[in-house]
Order: C-alpha cells, then structure tokens, then sequence
C-alpha cells in the first residue's frame, strides 16, 4: 500500500510499505480520510521523541471495514488501545491505561495510509446521513468533549451559568467550544489570533471569535480552556480566569512556563490536564456528531495523501484558514 512516512525532522516521503496484517479480534480499515493534528506537527518538527523516524502517523481516522465482523460497514476510529484489565480500564479511565498504545505511535503504524488495522472494539459504526469527512472529526473532537465533561464536574454553582472562554480556533479548540454548547454552557467565546481562520470560524461555526486583544480586554470567565498549550497561552489562561474558575489545558505545544502559580494559589483555581478521552467520551462523541447536536461539521478541507508533505507545510506557515485539513488516500 501507499502511505506518508514521517522520516525525519520536516521531512516525510509518500511510498510503499508492508499492508497491515490484522491480528486477532483486529479489523483492516481502508481509509477514507485521516486528519492533521497538531501532535502530528509536533512529531513532523522533530519534537516529540515519542514517535520516531521512520514511522506513519495520523491518528484521527475514518473509513471502511475490509475484514471482520464489521466488514463492509463505514467507521470511525479510537486510535487509542488501552489493556482493558488495569486499575485505570477497570474504572472507566482507560485513557490512563498504564499500557495505553496510540496509532501513529510505536508499536502501532498511524492513519496516513491506503489501510490501518485496529480493534474491533475501538470502532464506532457510522450511519447513512454522517459523511467520511465528517466521521474523521470524531477523535479531535472527543479530546473537547472529554476536557469539558471533567471542567463541568469541577465548576462551582450551575455550569450553565458559567462563562467560557476558549484558546485556540484548530480543531481541538473548537471542538471544545460546540462541545461546551452540546454540554449545556451557551455563554462560550473563542479566541484565534490567525484573521483568516477567525472569519472562517465566525462566518461558518456560529461561534463568538475574538482577537487576542479582545479577549485580554473582555474580563474574567468562570472556564477557559486552552487547547494550544504553549506558554503564551497558559499565561492568557491564567489572566483570564476567575477566581475559584476552571482552567482545562489540553494543548501540548510546549512543556514549560505560562502558569501564573501564584495567581492559581491564592484564587484556589482549579487546573486540569487533560489527555484524549475514554472509550465512553469516544462513544458519546460520535452519537453527538450523529445526532446533529455538535453542528454541521463542514470545517474541513480535503487533499490527497500524497500532498501531504505541502499540506504540513501550510499548517505550519499559517497559510490555512479551515480548522481541519484531512488526507485522502489516492487509491
């Protein structure tokens, strides 16, 4: 099969490799469409000694089922495979798994490829009315739909009082920002510093973007999120919180620095790091999405696998106003 290998720092190259073998209780997926995530730029910049060259990542896949029980059915993909017997599985946060295995992570090859195999439990069958493009955008989206279920468990008083504000206009912050709305917190406002992706954020998702300055200028919110995770924007967070508030960091841009850990002490603010979701956030996900409740989806831009390379580069030069772009195998 054809598929984009990451092979060292800024550098990937479209060529052939060994089709998957499905291993037992696992399906064979023919990719339909894989999505760009930040974490993939993060490993593309040599960043993240996680994923080392030569390696395929991807991990936000939707396709079809070639093999096994499920054959012939359209699915979206939990890229993450957890033990199922730990400590962690056995109380409903299997994302903690201590043996947790992500596609696009060794030992598991990722989604930018003609086929990927998985678990049939890490499946979630897509219906007639829910296109591919919008099947991919499930695993992104989880990551907001699990960060605001721990923030509303977290929040003082009613969460539909609460005010939000989200950092961030990729596809993980707005995913948190529709699934804010979807959890019952309507006063939700976002802020993206790119001016194209703002306009394409406010003119086609119904979402209140502001501008970095706006946003310093616009008071204090019971809940931010911050779904880049550099320093910049953990100091915004930590600025822009209120005091008692929620701060969700589910970003991973960087490691250090940002945090005003004073200001977090002395307002007894609460800061939750958040990684992925479980199966069950995966699961109400993607029945979200199917039931029309997380909006029309259609913020995306599709290219083939084999631009990849370009693709990558355009994300990284801010030359893209869409939240999401997706690659399509050319086969």
């Amino acid at each position: 099969m054809k598929a984009l290998v990451y092979t060292g720092p800024e550098a990937q190259d479209y060529r052939d490799v060994t089709d998957p073998v499905p291993s037992a209780g696992e399906a064979l997926i023919r990719v339909a469409h894989t999505g760009i995530c930040g974490s993939d730029m993060h490993a593309f910049l040599g960043h993240d000694e996680r994923r080392p060259a030569p390696l395929i990542l991807g991990h936000e896949v939707a396709g079809t089922v070639v093999s096994g029980e499920l054959s012939g059915q359209r699915v979206t993909v939990n890229p993450l495979v957890s033990c199922g017997s730990c400590e962690a599985c056995r109380s409903g946060r299997d994302n903690l798994c201590g043996n947790r295995q992500i596609i696009s992570m060794p030992p598991r090859e990722g989604g930018f490829a003609d086929y990927l195999a998985m678990p049939e439990t890490n499946l979630v069958v897509v219906p007639d009315h829910v296109s591919d493009a919008q099947a991919a955008l499930a695993e992104p989206i989880s990551c907001g739909w699990h960060a605001v279920r721990l923030a509303r468990q977290a929040l003082f008083g009613n969460p539909a009082d609460a005010g939000a504000l989200v950092i961030g206009g990729g596809a993980i912050g707005l995913g948190a920002a529709l699934c804010l709305k979807a959890q019952g917190i309507d006063k939700v406002r976002l802020v993206e510093p790119n001016v194209e992706r703002a306009r394409f954020l406010a003119s086609t998702c119904g979402i209140e973007v502001l501008t970095p300055e706006e946003a310093d200028a616009s008071g204090q919110y019971d809940l931010v999120v911050d779904g880049v995770g550099f320093a910049a924007t953990r100091a915004a967070a930590s600025s822009r919180i209120k005091p008692g508030g929620v701060i969700v960091h589910i970003g991973l841009g960087s490691a250090e620095g940002g945090l005003d850990i004073r200001r977090i002490t002395l307002q007894e603010i609460t800061f939750i790091g958040t990684y992925t979701y479980t199966a069950e956030d995966f699961r109400d996900t993607a029945k979200a999405m199917f039931d029309g409740r997380l909006g029309s989806l259609d913020w995306v831009e599709i290219r083939p696998l084999s631009d990849g390379l370009k693709a990558f580069n355009d994300l990284r030069a801010g030359e893209v106003a869409v939240p999401k772009i997706l690659l399509t195998p050319n086969t």
